[in-house]
């Protein structure tokens, strides 16, 4: 049973890491049913994830390293590094205040609904706009902003949050917005998790069921891959309001649960 929930675990982080639903307020969930795992593992199948969108981007990424004479690239990759630099600097500011939300149900239920509102207002302002494709430096500082208020209140959506910021502050193209959020999120999300498994392993976190842990990984790799080739197919020809609506709805169960005695 050990090894099924880890798949469970695994599918659910593939799924939920780049829609732009929450993979905290998600993972929340699921745990409350098949028991509460480490920060270690969370970490590890979150590295899944970013696994897979590093082989979707690599042509892109490879681009940077063969074309970064070229004006136009070093000016995105100047854009992805403020973006970077700014949510590392914010982020250790929150870290030594110890600033963050808890991770129970009524914070995140909160941040699934506001988030679903944000994602409507997003689409709202940019449908009202040429369609830009240009990233800015604006988009970058609001992107890098973005992620560390995701990273300070759980059930935000990394992805949603700096996919959105971008369409509000001037990319309005839902594609290239969306490239932008996938590709910071690249270093991001490696110097994150880099960070926790230190911490975890400094802290005594040798005692992982590797074997799970492994299945894991491997697991959220396939099916982050999987989403992540279906949402940009997908975001070419429709918007993301059925992601606002299915966030508010599950945003609004959590909350009548949470009424009704639910704790965590």
């Amino acid at each position: 049973m050990e090894i099924v929930s880890a798949i469970i675990l695994g599918v659910i982080e593939g799924i939920t890491e780049f829609l732009p639903i929450s993979s905290t307020g998600h993972l929340l969930i699921a745990e409350h049913w098949l028991g509460e795992r480490s920060e270690i593992f969370n970490v590890v199948i979150q590295s899944g994830a970013i696994l897979a969108i590093t082989l979707i981007y690599w042509r892109r990424l490879l681009d940077f390293v063969l074309k970064w004479r070229e004006p136009e690239t070093r000016a995105y990759l100047g854009k992805l590094l403020l973006a970077f630099l700014i949510t590392g600097v914010l982020g250790f500011m929150a870290k030594k205040l110890g600033f963050r939300l808890p991770d129970t149900v009524g914070p995140v239920a909160w941040a699934l609904v506001l988030g679903g509102v944000w994602i409507i207002v997003a689409e709202w302002v940019a449908a009202r706009q040429p369609d830009r494709t240009e990233v800015s430096w604006l988009v970058a500082v609001g992107v890098g902003v973005a992620q560390i208020v995701a990273g300070v209140f759980p059930g935000t959506s990394r992805s949603g949050a700096t996919i959105f910021a971008a369409m509000l502050l001037g990319t309005s193209n839902r594609a290239a917005a969306t490239e932008f959020s996938f590709l910071v999120g690249i270093p991001t999300m490696y110097a994150a998790s880099g960070y926790e498994l230190y911490k975890g392993f400094k802290q005594g976190g040798g005692h992982e069921a590797w074997g799970e842990l492994a299945i894991a990984f491997v697991v959220a790799a396939v099916v982050a891959f999987i989403a992540v080739k279906w949402l940009l197919r997908y975001i070419q020809t429709h918007r993301f309001f059925v992601f606002a609506v299915y966030r508010i709805l599950l945003g609004g169960a959590l909350l009548a649960m949470v009424a009704l005695g639910w704790s965590m």
